[in-house]
């Protein structure tokens, strides 16, 4: 298959998205004809959801509840296939010289988010929920991406910040951070979303990346050099690396549970981070569910 047209992906610039730029860097992508441009979006889901209203990239791996309030929310995108099954853990981390040491002690305070929309901000929602606190007395310090986490808790604009915990782990390490407590998604972590109007055009193409894209998730999952990759490339323990491979489960040709996507809506309706259900069908590639239209 011949194809002229580049298709631009974006995701953040962690560990999670090594088989992506594996596949990228070989010729799993050439050899089904797909031209891959990548971007890496270090403020997260939030500047991806709105990278793809704005039509900066056709294709995002995009934290699940982030992408699926976007999408209630207006954005003409749709979910093409599940990439991480397992939960995000988020790590709930304060700076080392605060006053904060428990996680009941962060009630009331203030959160740094990347910005609104993003995971840092929901799951701030899903923490306080969790705990049985009032949502509607949460504060946020917008800090767009982690260096910015970094500076609002040095500094005390902000008590305390939530990231993926092995990501800020080299942090913990070296005492600028403490982790206070960890706060998992109740659902699979990342999604793969597009731009419905590519979508549409491209179908084809589509078919080949998603193909493509868990052919490196299972050559990935079975080199046994992965974890040594993943530590020299980011800068993580090895131990670490190990542990968080152990944890982390992608996705190898998975149909999108219509019931977990309720569940999602159902959460964030709770949390009044939606105003209401859309039926989860009408924003999932027909040919990825778990029960076909």
């Amino acid at each position: 298959m011949q194809n002229n047209k580049t298709i631009r992906v974006g995701g953040v610039p962690e560990h999670f998205n090594l088989p992506w730029h594996l596949a990228k860097d070989s010729t799993l992508f050439k050899q089904k004809g797909l031209k891959i441009s990548w971007t890496d979006f270090k403020g997260g889901t939030g500047e991806m959801t709105q990278a793809l209203r704005n039509n900066l990239v056709d294709i995002a791996i995009v934290l699940t509840e982030g992408i699926v309030a976007d999408i209630v929310k207006g954005n003409q995108a749709k979910l093409i296939g599940v990439y991480v099954k397992s939960p995000l853990q988020w790590g709930i981390h304060v700076a080392n010289h605060s006053a904060i040491y428990t996680p009941e002690d962060i009630k009331g305070k203030t959160a740094a988010i990347s910005r609104y929309g993003s995971g840092s901000h929901l799951m701030s929602y899903v923490n306080a929920d969790n705990k049985e606190w009032p949502i509607h007395n949460l504060k946020f310090e917008v800090i767009r991406n982690l260096d910015g986490g970094r500076k609002a808790l040095k500094e005390g604009t902000a008590d305390y910040f939530m990231w993926e915990k092995y990501t800020t782990k080299p942090f913990v390490d070296n005492g600028e951070f403490r982790r206070v407590d960890v706060c998992p998604t109740p659902w699979p972590s990342f999604m793969i979303a597009v731009r419905t109007e590519f979508l549409e055009k491209n179908e084809e193409l589509i078919e080949h990346l998603i193909e493509t894209i868990y052919q490196s998730n299972y050559a990935f999952i079975n080199n046994p050099d992965s974890c040594m990759q993943i530590s020299e490339l980011y800068n993580l323990k090895f131990e670490d690396v190990k542990k968080w491979y152990s944890e982390t489960e992608w996705a190898i040709d998975e149909p999108i549970d219509l019931n977990m996507l309720n569940m999602v809506q159902e959460r964030l309706v709770s949390l009044d981070i939606i105003p209401n259900k859309i039926d989860s069908k009408s924003f999932v590639w027909n040919r990825c569910l778990s029960e076909p239209i």
